[in-house]
């Protein structure tokens, strides 16, 4: 058996050395095919589990897959794996603090400096609702749990922990409490303060606000997410902008019919792209000057809800993960949002139930990891190449 994986790890990093696994370009009305070459993550130590990969981070010469293991009865516990090439994997060692963290799953990741935090949740208690919980790297590389007080993200008043950001200034969580919008900051990433019932963040008498995700700027923080008016049946979308995390700013997002969500953001070559659902498909905006504008679009409608499941920036391009309610889609931008090309997954995976697609990129390098709900995998691939 070993024998076979080391055979098959050289393989793999005998293309990557060798610097020819970008496709060359396709047809404009053709699907994008990247060169998929699969990884193997190992056993992390302790009981086996089939593994639940649900995100994946990259940043500073280091690559990151966060997620758990679910045993034959349904028994979880959290997992993360690292990699100094992306190409050989070793499992993180964890040290949960609580008893709900101890049965986490890691779902959202994000890095500074080559160190990774991630947000871990597990249902439970009376009304089976998440106790969710954070993560931070410690300097000789274990992931701790961070002891926090319960109603800090639970109790009476939690809504959402949904996506956690990484920057100069510290980190930042965007979620949702019963009176809206919320964040949570931390300078080191392990002890967060919440910010919660903040003037423009919250709701008010223009609507119940909510918030999707976040990035870092240099100028600070943006946050997005969507608002549902007074007497509405549809929300539109909206965008934040703080300086510190404490104060913010709240800016609409045009929409041709006043509906959407603005569910992921990303920073690319200066440029920052929202993305999210809108009646037609999926809508782009990037922010020119403290403005707003619609950018591009791509899909349509689909059998069920539609989601966005990741945007980060590749080098100087950018990619999205989307749901449709019948399967995952993976897209590239070279264009910051103005166009964009689907590109052909390793293998298809439906969306809905307990599915997962995440992907991470470093350089002209793309890690992407999928759960079609039977079995986690993972693979590396070239960015493949487009005519600008």
């Amino acid at each position: 058996m070993w024998t076979r994986r080391l055979v098959a790890v050289l393989g793999v990093l005998a293309v990557l050395l060798a610097g020819c696994d970008r496709a060359p370009a396709e047809p404009a009305d053709e699907p994008l095919r990247p060169r998929w070459q699969p990884l193997t993550l190992p056993a992390p130590p302790g009981a086996s589990g089939r593994p639940l990969l649900r995100d994946a981070v990259a940043c500073a010469a280091r690559w990151y897959v966060v997620g758990g293991l679910a045993d034959a009865a349904g028994e979880t516990r959290p997992a993360a794996w690292s990699s100094s090439d992306g190409v050989s994997w070793a499992a993180l060692p964890l040290s949960p603090s609580s008893h709900y963290g101890r049965q986490h799953v890691l779902y959202a990741a994000a890095c500074r400096d080559g160190r990774l935090a991630a947000l871990g949740a597990k249902n439970g208690g009376a009304h089976g609702n998440p106790r969710t919980g954070t993560w931070s790297q410690s300097p000789g590389g274990e992931l701790r749990e961070a002891p926090a007080p319960f109603e800090l993200y639970a109790g009476p008043r939690a809504v959402s922990v949904a996506r956690l950001a990484a920057g100069p200034a510290g980190w930042l969580i965007a979620g949702a409490r019963v009176d809206g919008a919320a964040v949570w900051t931390s300078p080191d990433g392990e002890r967060f303060t919440i910010r919660e019932g903040v003037a423009e963040l919250a709701g008010d008498g223009r609507g119940r606000t909510v918030a999707y995700d976040a990035v870092a700027v240099p100028s600070g923080w943006w946050v997005v997410g969507a608002v549902l008016p007074p007497g509405a049946t549809a929300q539109a979308p909206l965008a934040w902008a703080s300086v510190d995390g404490r104060a913010w700013r709240r800016v609409a997002l045009p929409a041709s019919d006043g509906r959407g969500q603005a569910q992921r953001v990303a920073s690319v070559g200066g440029a920052v792209v929202a993305l999210g659902p809108v009646r037609d498909g999926f809508a782009t905006w990037r922010l020119v000057g403290d403005e707003w504008r619609r950018a591009g679009g791509f899909g349509a409608p689909g059998p069920g809800v539609s989601t966005v499941d990741a945007l980060l920036p590749a080098g100087r391009e950018l990619v999205a993960v989307t749901g449709d309610g019948g399967g995952h889609g993976l897209w590239l931008s070279v264009d910051s949002g103005d166009s964009w090309r689907l590109m052909a997954m390793p293998t298809p995976v439906s969306d809905g139930g307990n599915t997962a697609v995440a992907v991470a990129s470093q350089g002209d390098r793309l890690l992407l990891v999928s759960d079609d709900g039977e079995a986690s995998r993972a693979w590396s691939a070239g960015l493949p190449i487009v005519d600008r």
